[in-house]
């Protein structure tokens, strides 16, 4: 509905009554030149209105991750999202997923690309309004757990950790990997310290000997650790413990619900970007200096990086018994806390509608 101002209604009233005394012919004129300024400003206060109803998509607001390398940052760079959705996209980068969420929470994120999974599980777990709506990037060794050199602790006798502190970016896929890594040493996670820490400060803790082990996502990060320390378990080892993952875009339900055709089309561009970049590598200069890595680190960790087409993701991840759906339940129930326990369906927190 569009309203006309009080100060229109006063205006055209004022002139109503000037009119009063014109001849018959002049308040004839009078009231076509009335009726073509009401028409003027309603049409201008209609177009008013839409362009505020269409203010909230003016701007996208986008979450990723630095240090991890996707063909989509070259869309990113590129501006091609921007063009394929006609609004101005807005990245900012953040450390955790956990972040993301809960900058998605504080309305300042819409779309958060290559989320974990972990932080998902928890976040929906809590009842955040979001949803899983496309999968991101698969990987198997793409986090790793760093144990110093001078620790003298292998797989052999990890339960020397005991006791010990470990740096870990709680409830993202770094921690899932760090459990089932324990798990599979053996190791009771509760008698070890953990540490909060992002990636990068878990590197800094780790080299300056605060920490024994530490845990954590990133290709300048692991880098840094691996200067000082070794992977607790070999790839071969993690694959065996099903140390392997995924991640995945998630929006906000209040702008899937109100954009639907961007969300629809981000994640088009995303796929086009990741098809373009299997047949032609020749830009993944662009890829690493937007990951903030070189262009060898870069290519060292997508050489471990799938990134699933639409037919995959529909068949694999998101059928009736698929990995998304599969795994979302595992992270939920793995995470689950009391005040924030898992849900009996997680079917719900996934929607597939964009992808079709």
């Amino acid at each position: 509905m569009v309203y006309i101002s009080y100060s229109l209604v006063k205006f055209l009233n004022c002139r109503n009554l000037m009119a009063l005394g014109e001849s018959k012919q002049r308040r004839k004129e009078l009231n076509m030149q009335l009726l073509r300024k009401t028409i003027l400003g309603v049409s201008a206060l209609a177009i008013s209105a839409s362009i505020t109803t269409a203010g909230y998509a003016a701007d996208v607001r986008v979450a990723f991750f630095l240090e991890w390398a996707t063909p989509n940052q070259i869309a990113k760079v590129e501006k091609t999202y921007d063009d394929a959705m006609g609004v101005n996209l807005k990245w900012t980068n953040f450390d955790t997923g956990v972040n993301m969420t809960e900058a998605m929470l504080a309305g300042d994120i819409d779309i958060s690309y290559s989320q974990g999974l972990t932080p998902f599980a928890n976040a929906v777990n809590a009842k955040a309004p979001i949803k899983m709506v496309a999968i991101a990037v698969a990987y198997g060794a793409a986090d790793d757990c760093i144990v110093r050199n001078d620790a003298g602790i292998s797989k052999s006798n990890a339960s020397e950790l005991e006791g010990k502190k470990v740096a870990v970016p709680l409830n993202t896929m770094a921690d899932f990997g760090f459990r089932m890594t324990m798990k599979a040493v053996g190791v009771d996670v509760n008698e070890l310290k953990v540490v909060d820490m992002a990636p990068e400060d878990g590197a800094v803790a780790l080299i300056d000997g605060q920490v024994t082990m530490a845990c954590a996502y990133g290709a300048n990060s692991l880098t840094k650790m691996k200067t000082v320390g070794k992977p607790m378990l070999t790839s071969a080892a993690k694959k065996a413990a099903g140390i392997t993952s995924f991640d995945i875009i998630s929006v906000t339900d209040k702008f899937a619900q109100e954009n639907p055709a961007l969300v629809r089309t981000f994640i088009d561009v995303t796929h086009k970007a990741n098809a373009a970049f299997a047949k032609d590598q020749s830009k993944i200069g662009v890829i690493a200096k937007d990951a903030g890595m070189t262009v060898e680190k870069t290519k060292s960790q997508m050489s471990g990086f799938v990134f699933p087409t639409v037919d995959e993701q529909m068949r694999d991840y998101f059928s009736k018994n698929g990995l998304a759906r599969k795994m979302t339940a595992f992270m939920g129930k793995m995470f689950a806390t009391a005040s924030n326990p898992a849900l009996k369906d997680y079917n719900a927190t996934i929607d597939t509608s964009f992808l079709k």
